[in-house]
């Protein structure tokens, strides 16, 4: 059995938890988030917390128990606090700006790029080079980060590119000019 799935998840008084069909939905003050429960999974939904109980003893459901209450658990954390990550960007030039609901990118490309924000995910942007992406849902505030990433990875030589700030680049020499 897994640990981590036989504790219970405690519901703070702001937020209001559904359980209707196999759908779970947890609201909020930052907004409302729902998962859809997978079969062989029980979930309930007690007076001030969640518990979460295989109903068979197979090897997917056991496997995804501790997933299950996971992912639940941190839907109550992202209505409550949110969840953010935070991008580095680093060479001469590179900087990003946000207007609206669009985040602007110059990195060394000929043109800016011009990355628009899914709903419910929000940019700021601290002087120019460090950029903040918040949001309620863990997946999509990382995917976005990721995304924004993607557009110039950080490069080993020099360490320019877009990093995230827990990220450690490994360094590589260059080329010496023999004689």
């Amino acid at each position: 059995m897994s640990r981590i799935g036989k504790l219970p998840i405690l519901i703070p008084a702001e937020v209001k938890v559904t359980l209707d069909n196999g759908v779970l939905k947890v609201t909020g003050p930052k907004g409302t988030l729902d998962h859809v429960i997978r079969p062989g999974i029980a979930v309930e939904v007690t007076e001030g917390k969640i518990l979460v109980k295989p109903t068979d003893n197979n090897r997917r459901t056991r496997a995804l128990y501790g997933l299950t209450r996971t992912l639940i658990a941190n839907l109550i954390t992202g209505v409550t606090k949110g969840f953010e990550r935070i991008l580095d960007i680093s060479g001469v030039g590179y900087r990003a700006e946000v207007s609206n609901n669009t985040l602007t990118l110059t990195l060394g490309y000929s043109h800016p790029i011009n990355f628009t924000l899914p709903p419910n995910i929000s940019a700021t942007v601290d002087k120019q080079n460090r950029i903040i992406v918040a949001g309620c849902d863990k997946q999509k505030v990382g995917e976005v980060a990721a995304k924004i990433r993607s557009f110039r990875p950080v490069e080993p030589y020099k360490a320019k590119g877009i990093k995230f700030v827990e990220e450690k680049v490994r360094r590589k020499v260059g080329k010496t000019g023999a004689k």
